[in-house]
């Protein structure tokens, strides 16, 4: 009666404790992600600098105003001689100037330089947010192949909870032979021995599960204290296929879109260096007042406003040979991304293929593991029913033992192997989750 209220003492708390632990679904960790992970927030706030920054007046497309005031006192000794001959003199004289306006300067031609340096911010702004979706991208494939592996580990705790359970079954058997003399002390520590084993690989295997748990809230960015389990379930994706892999990286994977946007941004960046040969045209205009007086001189006061406009203009003829340079480099670096263009794609397009490559092999190992793992379960369950009626030794059993929780390691891992695979091609190919 005592050894059945612990025992249900103990399941009840098993089940508390399994309540109080949060069931994370895949997609509740993805939407965590993209609202709290600390890349793609610092990926956005440097995309909204950009867009801060793609304005008609960072262009210089807009006329610039500015308020001026001055004002400027003195005591001065001062002496004059009039063309009649006439000496005046004064000690002390007291001279004091005030003048304040509003005056606008507008550049309004300058080779269609500013045009292109609005283009460009434009491109830039699109860089952003090229970055933006690879971040995000980034992120949630290693949330996606985070989480698949704690389904993995999960598993393998599983089938380590298996293993020990039959440990302890060879134990209390070996124990109950002993005592009516059918079995041998050598028997009982073999036994004692193989738990021990399997219970350090549990011990262990735990570890890496919470140390995995740890990671997984780091890149959700929320309290890395909490605790939670995952489903069960990895589904593969068998449909994939090369050609369509690599069509699609080609359009939409974001480092060839960020290539892409930097051989425009070259582009642009010539055209605002080409610019520097046309005139630059400029006007001018303002509204200024101004006050002074004077102790001494032909006037004492003095004051005056009114309108001032003018136009400007500036033609760089010659520079020392400074202008060829510049554009030629600007040239170059057009030349460069082109380059670093076709570099990306056929990058992107090895990677494609030799992930799939390895893709395939897993796809068809996780099919091969998983039949060898049904093996070696019914192995083992017959190997236990002849360990019970004493027809084999322990030899044989922890043989079938081990066969079967390597069989489940490895199908496990095979399967895992192929999600991971199946996880890094979509994210050459941009596709966002």
């Amino acid at each position: 009666m005592k050894r059945n209220v612990i025992i249900t003492l103990l399941l009840s708390f098993i089940l508390i404790q399994a309540r109080a632990q949060q069931m994370l679904t895949l997609e509740e960790a993805l939407t965590t992600t993209l609202s709290n992970n600390f890349n793609i927030l610092l990926a956005k706030n440097d995309n909204k600098i950009d867009i801060e920054n793609t304005s008609l007046g960072s262009a210089g497309m807009l006329p610039a105003v500015t308020g001026n005031f001055s004002r400027s006192n003195s005591i001065q000794n001062s002496r004059q001689v009039r063309a009649d001959g006439q000496v005046q003199q004064i000690s002390n004289a007291k001279n004091d100037n005030m003048s304040y306006g509003v005056n606008l300067n507008w550049t309004v031609f300058d080779g269609f330089g500013m045009f292109a340096r609005r283009d460009r911010f434009k491109e830039i702004q699109r860089q952003g947010e090229a970055e933006i979706k690879f971040e995000v991208i980034s992120q949630l494939s290693e949330v996606i192949a985070t989480y698949y592996s704690l389904v993995q580990q999960k598993r393998l705790l599983n089938a380590l909870d298996t293993t020990i359970t039959l440990s302890q079954y060879r134990v209390t058997l070996a124990e109950n032979r002993l005592e009516i003399g059918k079995g041998s002390k050598l028997d009982l520590l073999n036994a004692k021995v193989d738990l021990n084993t399997d219970q350090t690989n549990l011990l262990r295997q735990r570890e890496s599960f919470q140390n995995t748990k740890t990671y997984l809230n780091q890149l959700m960015t929320r309290d890395l204290g909490i605790d939670f389990q995952v489903e069960d379930e990895m589904k593969l994706d068998t449909d994939l296929k090369l050609g369509d892999l690599i069509q699609i990286a080609d359009q939409q994977n974001p480092q060839v879109q960020l290539a892409l946007i930097n051989r425009r941004v070259a582009e642009l960046n010539l055209k605002s260096v080409k610019a520097e040969r046309y005139p630059k045209i400029g006007l001018t205009t303002g509204y200024n007042w101004n006050e002074s007086h004077s102790s001494l001189g032909f006037s004492t006061e003095n004051k005056n406003k009114g309108l001032n406009y003018g136009v400007t203009a500036s033609l760089n003829i010659f520079n020392g040979f400074i202008q060829n340079r510049n554009e030629r480099i600007a040239k170059f670096q057009v030349q460069s991304t082109e380059i670093q263009i076709q570099q990306q794609k056929q990058s992107i397009q090895a990677q494609v293929r030799t992930l799939f490559q390895t893709y395939i092999t897993n796809i068809e190992l996780a099919d091969v593991e998983k039949k060898n793992e049904e093996l070696a379960k019914e192995n083992l369950n017959i190997t236990m029913d002849k360990f019970r009626i004493g027809t084999i030794t322990t030899l044989e059993v922890r043989t079938a033992q081990l066969n079967y929780i390597n069989a489940m390691t490895r199908s496990y891992t095979a399967q895992y192997d192929a999600k991971v695979s199946e996880i890094r091609l979509k994210e050459l190919t941009g596709e966002t989750y």
